[in-house]
């Protein structure tokens, strides 16, 4: 039985369980197949990576305030953080990793961090 590489179409010596000819065919072919998702997190962490740079230059000392502003001249997008804390007492902290954020009256926001 004569089996193909489902990438380049090269007959496949070896094994009778391979599937591809060559290590740069099966990774030329998954990285194709997995293209779109790949995407999506590469580009997902990427932001999560650049909101907790972020908060961690404006936040040296573990607990700090900063406005808006700033956060937003750094580049900060608020659609990505990794959870969120609610406090007994009704106050929501949104987190990057163990970078987080209170929003507080105008405009500004509490910076803390919390301990690993």
């Amino acid at each position: 039985m004569n089996k193909t590489c489902p990438e380049c179409g090269d007959k496949i010596i070896g094994r009778v369980d391979k599937k591809f000819c060559s290590d740069g065919c099966r990774n030329a072919h998954n990285n194709r197949i997995n293209k779109d998702s790949k995407n999506l997190i590469r580009n997902t962490n990427n932001r999560l990576r650049k909101n907790y740079r972020i908060l961690e230059d404006l936040n040296p000392d573990k607990k700090t305030k900063t406005s808006r502003a700033k956060l937003i001249e750094k580049g900060f997008d608020f659609n990505y953080f990794t959870s969120i804390y609610t406090t007994k007492a009704g106050k929501i902290y949104y987190f990057v990793y163990n970078q987080g954020y209170l929003p507080l009256d105008g405009d500004y926001y509490a910076l803390v961090k919390r301990d690993d």
